[in-house]
């Protein structure tokens, strides 16, 4: 196996469209791969860009497609995108500091309960605990409650005003729901980075176990566009592509943040079809 050579960014369809930074701070995001991405990327940008785990959003800000399908099982990730498509501005007070994380992270919850969590205030308290907490982790428990402790960093620099993703998003359509629900066209070209394969699972109130892994890459390997599909190269995950017909490769991950902090380098596998 060998890793992807560097590219440039690729325009849209219409010319090019420039690329916007990532509003939320993501545990494992994939904001590395850009550079091999890009040169995959760059011969099918007439094409509408899927991301089933949309998570982060960091491949697509960085390829800027003109048309892009945006799916995630976390409706709080969705609800936050939808509002700043719409330009939303944060009112609240935002402070790097324990009491009020631990007050707001309350109020979230207590949303959440009480079926607000569609709303603009969710929306702000969901970006404002994703830059406050630790890590940048996503994380859930089984009521849906969000439950990542402060993060304790020397300094955050936050943003309040977000009518930059009125254009950034223009043209893109967010949705939120189990991957397989996506409504693919034949020609579009999907990547896929789900949950890796590894024992922290619940980014959202429902676990992402093997079974989900498998289906996956079984519902991509029958996809007829183009896919690319990424993933911690453990040895069922690279068995599994293999025996599905997937062209692998290995990439050198930067260290990155787990979910106990731990930094170590991982090595990741990239599996493609149909490019």
């Amino acid at each position: 196996m060998r890793a992807l050579p560097s590219g440039t960014n690729a325009p849209g369809a219409d010319g090019p469209r420039s690329p916007v930074k990532p509003p939320l701070k993501w545990a494992g995001g994939k904001r590395w791969q850009l550079p091999h991405m890009r040169d995959l990327w760059q011969p099918h940008a007439h094409r509408r860009l899927v991301e089933p785990f949309c998570g982060g959003l960091a491949i697509t800000l960085g390829l800027a497609p003109r048309r892009a399908l945006l799916n995630d099982i976390n409706p709080h990730v969705i609800n936050f995108y939808t509002w700043a498509r719409r330009g939303l501005t944060i009112d609240l007070p935002l402070e790097n500091q324990s009491e009020a994380f631990y007050t707001f992270r309350a109020r979230f919850n207590a949303l959440i309960a009480n079926g607000g969590a569609g709303g603009r205030e969710a929306a702000a308290l969901f970006y404002y605990l994703n830059r406050t907490g630790f890590n940048g982790l996503c994380r859930f428990n089984s009521r849906g409650e969000f439950n990542v402790p402060f993060g304790r960093y020397a300094r955050i620099r936050y943003q309040k005003d977000f009518s930059l993703f009125r254009s950034a998003f223009s043209g893109w359509t967010f949705r939120t729901g189990d991957f397989q629900d996506v409504p693919l066209r034949p020609d579009d070209f999907v990547y896929a980075d789900p949950p890796y394969d590894v024992p922290f699972t619940h980014y959202a109130r429902q676990a992402f176990c093997w079974d989900d892994q498998v289906r996956t890459a079984e519902w991509l390997a029958a996809h007829p566009g183009p896919v690319v599909l990424t993933n911690q190269a453990t040895d069922r995950v690279i068995s599994l592509y293999s025996s599905l017909g997937y062209a692998l490769r290995e990439l050198s991950a930067p260290r990155r943040i787990s979910c106990t902090g731990d930094r170590a380098a991982a090595t990741e596998v990239l599996a493609s079809k149909n490019l």
